[in-house]
């Protein structure tokens, strides 16, 4: 008998202390409870801790009311960007230390011939 669909599987990852461990997280993706805050007129944003190949992510839903002026929403929209580009930024800022020891990688900056 001929098969006709292929099979694959994927390796299952064991659940973090801090995911729900319940119908969330599937074979290789973890997640943890929603952290949610409201804001005025509807506003809302929630954020899931998330585990997927082994790299964690924050995955953060926004929703924003906006004006039915069209020129308003679009001011809106700009802020809104402007306000996701900051955070992004500063999130990216947040980094460990370097390690004790750790000398720079002398291989960046250096010309190849």
């Amino acid at each position: 008998m001929a098969r006709t669909m292929a099979r694959f599987t994927r390796a299952t990852t064991p659940h973090t202390g801090w995911c729900t461990a319940d119908h969330r997280c599937g074979v290789n993706l973890h997640q943890a409870e929603d952290i949610i805050a409201d804001g005025p007129l509807g506003a809302r944003a929630v954020v899931t801790r998330v585990r997927a190949a082994e790299v964690d992510y924050a995955d953060i839903r926004i929703r924003v009311p906006l004006r039915h002026s069209e020129s308003i929403a679009r001011r809106q929209l700009d802020t809104a960007l402007s306000a996701i580009r900051a955070l992004l930024a500063a999130v990216a800022a947040v980094r460990p230390a370097p390690l004790p020891g750790a000398v720079g990688r002398p291989s960046i900056g250096r010309r190849t011939f």
